[in-house]
């Protein structure tokens, strides 16, 4: 179970999703007993019949920012940059005056240290360094840049989502954001949450599952592949994330009622897992998760889970096989293709508990 390989299924590049369905909640639920082992099959919005009346529901409301911007060399090359620090920029923007972080670059050349790139009218960038694949960008303009951003930045899909429009379609800014979205700093989505919407969410209330907030900004490295044959010497990426006392107050509440926490999304799954101690109480605050979870590793907080289909061989995989069992999953992914089910971040769900 530690073998990189322990970690592959097989899938159809058709059954890839490349655009979401028409209603979030109209998708598909594949759902998981872990007590009973039974395998059953909703629709999400199903979820309202799933849930128990005194479930705690668990979100992450950190917010996609259009990270991928598009601009050209002094010799006129084109160039991609995609932000992945938003947070240090921040930082920087506050404490020095410009936005500066790591960004990944994308060139028919790298740019090298010193290179100026050219992002609009007013907007410019310059490489201050380069370490490997990641470069560190400085941005002028100040506070103008952010509105740059705003206005120019697109939406950075994954790389799996392969069409022309990608990023670009206006639809995607709604789209791949989830509908309680709020603190920004994402390069990508917690793609469990894109499945509700707000009809759903007030008939989850309606039914007495209680909802609390934390925020993990999810990072480029939740896409960058294992390299290493055994999943133990893995790096994990680190993520920055913060909890609120009001968030903490309801997690230990619940635990102390002995009531259900089910965490949406794998982001919210190690947040929650990171900051809780031994008995699956938390602590509020903020910080960087660096938390790996893979088979072997006991769960403290979290009873039931959220989430979508994830790549072969993808940390993601290997934490919702921890939280269930490895072979178990893959034969839930192999029925899942079979179904007809559609895969990864605009994909259908799984529920497990």
């Amino acid at each position: 179970m530690f073998a990189l390989s322990d970690y592959t299924y097989d899938l159809p590049p058709e059954q890839i999703a490349q655009v979401p369905v028409p209603n979030r909640s109209g998708s598909k639920l594949f759902h998981i007993d872990r007590e009973t082992r039974q395998i059953a099959h909703h629709t999400f919005s199903d979820l309202v019949s799933l849930l128990k009346s005194d479930d705690l529901l668990v979100v992450n409301n950190t917010k996609v920012i259009p990270a991928r911007i598009l601009g050209k060399k002094e010799t006129g090359g084109k160039v991609e940059i995609l932000i992945i620090d938003y947070t240090v920029g921040l930082k920087n923007l506050d404490q020095m005056g410009f936005f500066q972080c790591d960004c990944l670059v994308k060139a028919s050349k790298h740019p090298k240290a010193g290179a100026r790139i050219l992002l609009g009218k007013s907007i410019q960038a310059q490489v201050m360094a380069v370490n490997g694949y990641i470069s560190q960008i400085r941005f002028s303009g100040g506070d103008q840049f952010l509105k740059f951003l705003e206005t120019e930045g697109q939406m950075p899909l994954p790389p799996y989502i392969r069409r022309d429009d990608a990023g670009t379609d206006l639809t995607d800014a709604h789209s791949y954001q989830t509908v309680y979205a709020e603190h920004k700093g994402a390069v990508a989505a917690p793609t469990a949450g894109l499945h509700f919407t707000q009809e759903l969410m007030d008939q989850l209330e309606k039914k007495g599952v209680e909802l609390a907030f934390l925020t993990l900004h999810v990072g480029y490295g939740t896409f960058v592949p294992v390299r290493v044959k055994d999943i133990r010497e893995h790096q994990i990426h680190t993520e920055y994330f913060s909890l609120s006392a009001r968030t903490a107050d309801k997690i230990n509440a619940a635990k102390k009622a002995s009531r259900r926490i089910v965490a949406v999304g794998t982001t919210s799954v190690r947040t929650l897992e990171y900051v809780s101690d031994e008995n699956g109480y938390v602590v509020p605050g903020a910080g960087q998760c660096d938390l790996f979870i893979y088979p072997g590793y006991q769960f403290k907080c979290v009873d039931a889970m959220i989430t979508n289909f994830h790549l072969p061989e993808s940390t993601l995989l290997m934490l919702v096989s921890a939280f269930y069992d490895r072979k178990k999953i893959l034969e839930a992914y192999t029925l899942a293709v079979e179904k007809g089910y559609r895969f990864f971040s605009y994909g259908d769900a799984m529920f497990i508990e």
